[in-house]
């Protein structure tokens, strides 16, 4: 009995907190601050493993319309069976919603995103982690994206987008029973799909705190 009014607690208490925003729904948007965790997953990778990862964001909307997302993703894959990959992005995007939709009060809310992101990327060998190579790339992003607006100021994304990095990339080849790790002397443009499932919270204004 005890365990269910734990349980039951917290439930109701963010259901009145979500009951009460959808009454204080604010018409002009600009400079409101949210916050919320991500989650990952790449494909297509060059060395065809699947990334899955985990982030967190931040975002700073300027307008209705315009608004802007600033992240960071721990990624890991496996190319399976000697390698493994890590990978660190931190970057940007801007999401720009259609004349018609640039509320929170409808459940669909799509968008369009760009954006651009530093990636520290690492590939060591499973059995020898000291044998291993890394590199700092740049890259860029566009896609698409939805907001599923669960309350005024509670959100659920989901996105997908085309990431292009430009750096130098990180071979991996097997000679017997030796793992060879090997980063290319010049830099080369490789590109693989993100697609990314978060959740968010509207916590304040930066800006426009009368409106």
């Amino acid at each position: 009995m005890k365990q269910r009014l734990i349980l039951a607690a917290p439930l109701l208490f963010l259901s009145a907190c979500l009951s009460a925003q959808y009454s204080t729904i604010d018409n002009n948007n600009a400079g409101t601050f949210s916050l919320g965790t991500r989650n990952t997953l790449s494909l297509f990778n060059d060395d065809e493993a699947i990334g899955k990862g985990i982030g967190g964001q931040f975002r700073v909307q300027f307008s209705n319309r315009l608004n802007s997302e600033w992240y960071f993703d721990y990624i890991t894959s496996k190319n399976e069976p000697y390698t493994f990959r890590n990978n660190y992005h931190i970057g940007w995007s801007v999401m720009l919603y259609s004349k018609g939709n640039n509320q929170f009060n409808r459940l669909l809310q799509a968008y369009l995103i760009a954006g651009h992101c530093f990636d520290f990327s690492k590939v060591s060998e499973k059995n020898n982690k000291s044998n291993s190579v890394d590199r700092l790339s740049m890259a860029t992003q566009a896609g698409l994206g939805t907001h599923i607006n669960i309350a005024a100021k509670l959100d659920c994304s989901l996105s997908g987008q085309y990431m292009l990095h430009f750096g130098k990339e990180i071979h991996t080849e097997v000679e017997g029973d030796k793992v060879l790790i090997e980063k290319q002397d010049s830099p080369q443009a490789e590109g693989h799909l993100l697609f990314t499932i978060s959740f968010n919270y509207q916590f304040f204004k930066l800006w426009n705190k009368n409106r």
